[in-house]
């Protein structure tokens, strides 16, 4: 493959050309993890906090417009009850796939799948950059894209590219050439389907491939060698951002004309309107490269018929970036997605009930607007309360005896995340206040902070902090 060609004769080029990337989240870390947003603090003190981060509001070219600004979308309702149950956990498994040529050298991947021995369809997911150090990136983790896979029957595999997380090698930049760094990236890709289609569980005459972010870019570069089995590319957010190149925006536009010339595969762009880090003119530039390319024409196109489809979803939340990373945002991709694959021969019929996270009854303990009620909470405790009031309504707030807290919003599960994060402040067990709109604290032999002054219980507007999710595209973390 090329693909093996590009990697031995890298230079990386320009040494000033540092990358920021922006990332949907995608990633586990109990901070990190599916794209929730966190807030966290000891006791005391007021808590430094995040900006708002809202991108452009207006629609995409040749797109269809989507559903999702703000607010909870409850799971799809499907009657699956007396379908075979998986565990919430599907069968995931850590493996490390070796990399020919390259002694030594694995990409550690999980591995998600139905119960039983298959075959099973196959998708692959590529997950974004993050700024700072790939190597500290936490592994590939898309519990909500996995989930509404293996419900579906098929395997999932999310690989961590080289450099990245737990894999061996060297994350290369390539310089400021897009095209050459997609390429590169497309390499572990290659080395991802290649291993995983020898394994007797996958069917190999069924495969997608899927990214966001960088991963998009990653993934449309292997479009241009995909082996054969590979019916379908989904693009969530695709690309990569490189303020410091001069020019970054038209090379990222080259890139995708350079891959549209050589595609082999049909392929779904997905693209929201706030989205952080491209605004909707570029996407209809990265996108009419592409086309423009593909069809060979001279005309753009955008129909699965032709190769090619761009959906605009609208605005999701404060940042449509984070959509493939939230569990609310399923309700916004599956249905197109279930489209286009359905369209490319691959099967989209629910065949497995997969355990997913459930919030506990609410207790009755207290409205959830009453932040004097929140037990063990000082000052900074009540000012983290009133922010995590004005999230998303897929969010939940945590607390200890010794005055810990953290909320989370969003991603797959922001319980455990509100969890994990109050018990890194801890020595007490955290537990659950409130998840979504309900207090679902149970204990009521407890006593609020001393010297607490009365609260009407209305969330105030605290600097920095009056937007709902004000974070960035994955997530963001106050602490002290």
């Amino acid at each position: 493959m090329a693909f093996r060609k590009l990697l031995t004769g890298w230079a990386v080029a320009g040494t000033a050309c540092v990358l920021s990337v922006a990332h949907a989240a995608s990633l586990t870390d109990p901070a990190a993890v599916s794209g929730a947003q966190v807030s966290t603090q000891v006791s005391s003190a007021a808590a430094a906090h995040m900006s708002a981060n809202v991108g452009a509001q207006s629609s995409l070219a040749s797109s269809s417009s989507g559903p999702l600004g703000s607010a909870h979308v409850p799971r799809i309702a499907l009657d699956d009850a007396y379908l075979p149950v998986v565990h919430a956990g599907m069968n995931a498994q850590i493996i490390h796939i070796p990399v020919p040529g390259e002694s030594d050298v694995t990409l550690e991947t999980t591995v998600y799948r139905p119960d039983g021995p298959g075959p099973f369809p196959m998708v692959v997911f590529n997950h974004g950059k993050i700024p700072g150090d790939p190597r500290m990136q936490p592994r590939s983790d898309p519990m909500s894209f996995a989930r509404e896979f293996v419900r579906r029957g098929y395997v999932v595999v999310a690989p961590n590219r080289r450099g990245f997380a737990g894999s061996g090698g060297s994350y290369e930049q390539d310089g400021c050439d897009v095209a050459s760094n997609g390429m590169g990236q497309a390499a572990d890709v290659a080395t991802t389907v290649d291993y995983m289609s020898k394994q007797p569980y996958v069917d190999v005459n069924h495969i997608a491939v899927a990214g966001t972010s960088h991963g998009g870019l990653a993934t449309m570069a292997y479009g241009t060698e995909a082996a054969h089995g590979v019916r379908a590319l989904i693009n969530f957010s695709g690309g990569l951002r490189q303020d410091a190149c001069t020019g970054w925006q038209d090379n990222l536009t080259q890139a995708f004309g350079s891959y549209g010339g050589r595609a082999r595969v049909a392929s779904l762009w997905l693209y929201g309107d706030n989205d952080s880090v491209w605004t909707p003119d570029l996407v209809t530039k990265m996108f009419t490269a592409f086309r423009t390319a593909q069809a060979g024409d001279g005309q753009p196109g955008s129909n699965f018929a032709s190769g090619a489809k761009l959906v605009d979803f609208g605005a999701y939340k404060n940042d449509a970036h984070r959509l493939v990373g939230d569990r609310d945002g399923v309700q916004v991709w599956w249905p197109t997605v279930e489209a286009f694959l359905a369209n490319q021969g691959m099967p989209t019929s629910v065949q497995y009930r997969v355990e997913t996270p459930s919030a506990p009854r609410a207790s009755g303990y207290a409205s959830i607007d009453s932040v004097s009620a929140v037990p063990f909470l000082d000052q900074a405790g009540r000012d983290g309360y009133r922010n995590f009031l004005k999230q998303y309504p897929s969010r939940a707030f945590a607390v200890s005896d010794s005055g810990a807290w953290s909320w989370a919003e969003g991603g797959d599960n922001p319980m455990d995340v509100a969890v994990a994060n109050c018990q890194k402040h801890s020595s007490d067990p955290c537990r659950l206040y409130a998840v979504n709109g309900s207090v679902v604290w149970a204990n009521e032999n407890v006593a609020t902070a001393r010297n607490e002054p009365a609260d009407d219980g209305h969330a105030v507007a605290d600097s920095g902090n009056a937007a709902p999710g004000a974070a960035d595209s994955s997530h963001s973390l106050a602490s002290r």
